[in-house]
C-alpha cells in the first residue's frame, strides 16, 4: 500500500467583528477532514505479525495490535475509531456555532481532545484532525474571549438599567406630589429591580442602599404631607362648627337684609375654611343649609307685598286657562299643539302664583296638555312608538323641571328658579321639535 499526501489545501483567512460581543472572530473556514472509513487503507496498514500502524506526515506509527482476524476489519475498526474524534471536533463546532452552552467547557474538551491526538489509537487523516482541532481551538478561545466581553457588557447594562432606576427614584423622593402614582410607580420599579441580573454584589449594594434610601425619604414625605393635611382638615372642621353654630343662631331674625348679607358671608368664609374630614363635612353643611334654608324660608313668607303679585299672576293664568281649555285636538292636532305651545310660553312669563292656588293652575294646564298629549299618543301609537315615547320623556322633563323651578321660587331662590325655569324651557323646545317632527308626517 502506498501513502497517499492528503495535507489539506490552506484556506484564506479573514476577521470580522461579533456585533454582539464586540470581539473579533476568525471566519477561516475548518480545515477539511476526509471519514477515514471510506478508504481505512489509504491512512494505515496491518503487518504481517498483527501491529496496525497510521500514516502520519512525520512517518508511520505504531497504535496497536490485531489478532482477531482479517486485516481489512482491523483497519476499519480503527478507521471507525478515528470518525468518532472527528464526530466529537465537528459536535464541539456546532456547539460553538449555535452558542449552545458555556464556550469555556467547549474550550477544555478541545484541549483534552488535542492532547490526546499524539498518542491516539485510530486509522485517519491525523494531520488534518489535528489541523481542525487547532483551528477549533482559536474559535474556542475567541469564544471564551467573546462571552467575557458579552458578560461584561450585560453588567453595564443591568448597571445602568439600575442606575437609572435609582435617578428615578431619588427625583420622586425629592419632587413627587402625585402621592398615589408615584408611590404605584415606586412599586413597578421596585418588581422591575427584582429582574435585573448580572450586577456584581458590591456595586449592586450600593445601588440598593440608594434606592431603598429614596423609598423611604418618599414614604416619610408622603406620610408628612398627610399628616399636614390631617391637622388642616381638623381645622376646618373647628372652623365650620362655629359657622353651623352661628348660622342656627340667625335663622329666627327678622332683620331681612342684614342677616341675608351676613349668611352671604358665611358662605363665603366656609369655602374659605377648607375641607374637614369627609363625614363630618357632609353633616356640618345638612346642619348649615338647613339654617339658611330655614332664614330664607321665614323671609320669603313675611314679603307680603309678593302676594297681591303671585294673585294678579293667578288671575292671568286664569284668563290663559280659558283659552287653554277650549283646544280642540280632535280638530287640528298641529294647530292644537302650537297653539298649547304659546300658551305655555306666556304661562312661564308670567311668573309665580300663591302657593295654595299652584296645584289648581297647574292641574288644569296639565289637564289641557295630557288632552292634546292623548290625541298625539293615540295617533302616533298607530305610525312611531318610538318616537311617541321620546316626546313623552321630553315632556317629563319639562315637568320636572317646572317643577324644581316653583320648588325653588317657593323657597325664595330665585337663581336656582332661573336655573330650572331654564332647563324646562330648554326641553320645552325639544317636546316641541319632537312634537312637530311628528306632527309633520
Amino acid at each position: 500500500m502506498t501513502h497517499q499526501d492528503t495535507t489539506p489545501e490552506p484556506v484564506a483567512s479573514k476577521a470580522t467583528e461579533d456585533s454582539t460581543t464586540g470581539t473579533t472572530r476568525s471566519t477561516t473556514a475548518a480545515p477539511a477532514v476526509p471519514p477515514a472509513s471510506a478508504d481505512p487503507a489509504r491512512w494505515g496498514r496491518v503487518d504481517a505479525d498483527g501491529t496496525v500502524y497510521v500514516r502520519t506526515a512525520d512517518g508511520e506509527r505504531a497504535i496497536g495490535s490485531w489478532q482477531a482476524g482479517d486485516a481489512a476489519e482491523g483497519l476499519a475498526l480503527f478507521a471507525r475509531k478515528f470518525d468518532d474524534l472527528l464526530t466529537e471536533v465537528e459536535l464541539l463546532e456546532t456547539r460553538l456555532s449555535t452558542r449552545a452552552g458555556d464556550p469555556k467547557h467547549t474550550l477544555s474538551s478541545a484541549k483534552h481532545l488535542h492532547e490526546s491526538l499524539p498518542e491516539a489509537a485510530v486509522v485517519g487523516d491525523l494531520d488534518a484532525l489535528t489541523a481542525r482541532v487547532e483551528h477549533l481551538l482559536a474559535r474556542a478561545e475567541q469564544a471564551v474571549e467573546g462571552a467575557k466581553h458579552e458578560k461584561e457588557r450585560a453588567r453595564a447594562e443591568a448597571i445602568a438599567r439600575k442606575e437609572a432606576l435609582v435617578a428615578e427614584a431619588e427625583q420622586i423622593a425629592a419632587e413627587a406630589t402625585h402621592w398615589k402614582s408615584a408611590g404605584d410607580r415606586l412599586r413597578e420599579m421596585l418588581e422591575e429591580w427584582k429582574t435585573i441580573r448580572g450586577v456584581d454584589r458590591k456595586t449592586d449594594e450600593q445601588l440598593w442602599r440608594r434606592f431603598s434610601k429614596a423609598r423611604d425619604a418618599f414614604s416619610r414625605r408622603r406620610g408628612s404631607h398627610f399628616a399636614e393635611l390631617d391637622r388642616q382638615r381638623a381645622a376646618a372642621k373647628a372652623r365650620k362648627q362655629e359657622l353651623v353654630e352661628e348660622a342656627e343662631s340667625l335663622t329666627e331674625s327678622t332683620d331681612w337684609g342684614g342677616t341675608a348679607s351676613r349668611y352671604k358671608q358665611l358662605m363665603a368664609e366656609w369655602k374659605a375654611a377648607g375641607r374637614a374630614p369627609k363625614d363630618s363635612d357632609e353633616a356640618l353643611w345638612q346642619r348649615f343649609r338647613a339654617a339658611q334654608d330655614r332664614f330664607f324660608s321665614r323671609r320669603s313668607e313675611a314679603f307680603s307685598e309678593r302676594d297681591a303679585e303671585f294673585a294678579a299672576n293667578a288671575k292671568l293664568k286664569e284668563e290663559l286657562l280659558v283659552e287653554a281649555e277650549k283646544i280642540d285636538p280632535s280638530a287640528d292636532l298641529k294647530a292644537a299643539q302650537a297653539q298649547l305651545h304659546r300658551i305655555q310660553e306666556r304661562w312661564d312669563e308670567i311668573g309665580k302664583v300663591p302657593r295654595e292656588r299652584m296645584r289648581e293652575l297647574e292641574g288644569r294646564l296639565r289637564a289641557v296638555a295630557d288632552k292634546v298629549r292623548a290625541a298625539a299618543d293615540a295617533q302616533w301609537r298607530r305610525s312611531d312608538p318610538e318616537a311617541q315615547a321620546r316626546v313623552d320623556q321630553f315632556r317629563e322633563r319639562v315637568e320636572q323641571f317646572e317643577a324644581q323651578a316653583q320648588k325653588a321660587r317657593a323657597a325664595g331662590d330665585e337663581r336656582r328658579a332661573k336655573e330650572a325655569q331654564e332647563q324646562a324651557d330648554q326641553w320645552r323646545e325639544w317636546l316641541a321639535a319632537a312634537e312637530q317632527a311628528i306632527a309633520s308626517r
